[in-house]
Order: structure tokens, then C-alpha cells, then sequence
């Protein structure tokens, strides 16, 4: 077994872990609704799969001589959305969810991913890298839609929602900004690390964006319930 291969294997086993693990944590949501639970959990199982796929020898093609995984953008096409639908969410956890507003992320976030696959695909430089700075143009949107009106959101809601938005909103973005640094310095890019190591980097970076983050998202949430459940507690105490 290539190298390759053996971190695309521990990839599916650390997503499948992820996986039991959120839904483990959904039978007892304590106060966060179960459909969060429900898209933490996809997000790694659809990935999985993906890098199943990958690990398993499919899932890619050769063009012009270099090897392009597709299969990594039909796990990003679907997982990446979803991710900023549950950055949304816990945005707008107390007040009336902005569908206008998360449908305009997730589907800017979609062209993301299809102009990074065609730059993947394009066998002409210039090609490639018009492609990819459409791509890089489009999530500077993403991101300018996290750090202001989605971020606006949050503010009013409590002082500890707002902490764990922004917790969550500069590790996400920290993690995503390095994929487009990998894509540039990789072998569909600059060149400057091999396919093994552009590999390496596409393995660790998503179990952190998806898993790590979800993690932070759940857990965070259910400490803002029970924290939100001890000050009832308390008021009602001091009240009789």
C-alpha cells in the first residue's frame, strides 16, 4: 500500500470515528436541535466515503500529466455548504434563521469548490489560474459573510453566544484560508510540494475543518444550554 493510500485509509477511519461520535452525542442532545446533530454527523460520513473512494484508487484522473482528485470536490460541493449552514445556525441560535442570507453563502461556497475543480481539470496556466482566482474571489465573499453580517447576527444575543461565534468564526477561518494555500503550493498549483505531501496536508486540514470544528460547535452549544439552564435554575431558586 502507497503512502497516499494509507492516509486516505486513516482518514476514513478517523471520519467514521467523528461520525459515531456525533451521533453518540445526539442521544442526548441536551437542548441543541437534533437536525444539528444530523449534519454533523453527514459531514463526515459523505467525506468518508469520498476518501474511500480515494484510498481505494478511484476517485481521480490524469490530465495533461498530473493527477486531479475529483473525488476530494465531491465531498467538499457538499460537506463545505453544510458546514456554513451550521456556522449559521449557531449564528442565529436565539433569533429567526436569515434563510436569505445562509442561502447565499452555501451557494457562493458552491462556486468555490466548481472553480477549483475546473482549474483542477484545465490543462492551460493561464486557464488554471483564472479559474482559481474566480475561486479565490468567490470566498473572499464567504468570508466577508461570516466576519460581518453573519457575525452582525449573533450580536444581541448574549454575551456568550457571541464568544463562541467568534471562537468558532476565526477557527474556521484560520483552517480554510489554508486551502487554497495548499491548492497553490501543490502539484496543481506552484509545485512547490508533491502529490504525498499535498495528500498529507488535504487529509489533515479537513478532519480539523469538519470534525474539529463540529466538535468545538456541539460542545459549545451544549455548555450555552446547560449554562443558560443554571441561571434559570438560580433565578427560580432566588424567586421562591
Amino acid at each position: 500500500m502507497d503512502l497516499q493510500a494509507t492516509f486516505h485509509w486513516i482518514y476514513v477511519a478517523a471520519m467514521a470515528i467523528g461520525a459515531l461520535y456525533f451521533i453518540s452525542l445526539g442521544t442526548n442532545p441536551r437542548g441543541v436541535p437534533k437536525y444539528e446533530y444530523l449534519v454533523a454527523s453527514f459531514i463526515p460520513i459523505w467525506s468518508g466515503l469520498a476518501y474511500m473512494a480515494m484510498a481505494l484508487g478511484q476517485g481521480k484522473v490524469e490530465v495533461a500529466g498530473q493527477i486531479t482528485h475529483y473525488a476530494r470536490y465531491i465531498d467538499w460541493i457538499v460537506t463545505t455548504p453544510l458546514l456554513l449552514l451550521a456556522l449559521s445556525w449557531t449564528a442565529m441560535y436565539y433569533i429567526a434563521k436569515d434563510w436569505t442570507l445562509i442561502g447565499s453563502l452555501m451557494g457562493t461556497q458552491a462556486i468555490v469548490v466548481v472553480t477549483g475543480l475546473v482549474a483542477d481539470l484545465s490543462t492551460v496556466d493561464w486557464m488554471r489560474y483564472l479559474w482559481y482566482a474566480c475561486g479565490v474571489a468567490a470566498f473572499s465573499i464567504v468570508l466577508w459573510g461570516i466576519w460581518l453580517p453573519l457575525r452582525a447576527k449573533t450580536r444581541g444575543q448574549g454575551v456568550e453566544l457571541s464568544k463562541l461565534y467568534d471562537k468558532l468564526v476565526t477557527y474556521f477561518t484560520v483552517l480554510w484560508i489554508s486551502y487554497p494555500i495548499t491548492w497553490l503550493i501543490g502539484p496543481s498549483g506552484l509545485g512547490w510540494v508533491n502529490q504525498t505531501i499535498e495528500t498529507l496536508l488535504f487529509c489533515v486540514l479537513p478532519f480539523f475543518s469538519k470534525v474539529g470544528f463540529s466538535y468545538l460547535d456541539l460542545n459549545g452549544l451544549r455548555r450555552l444550554n446547560a449554562s443558560k439552564a443554571r441561571v434559570i435554575a438560580s433565578a427560580q431558586k432566588s424567586f421562591y
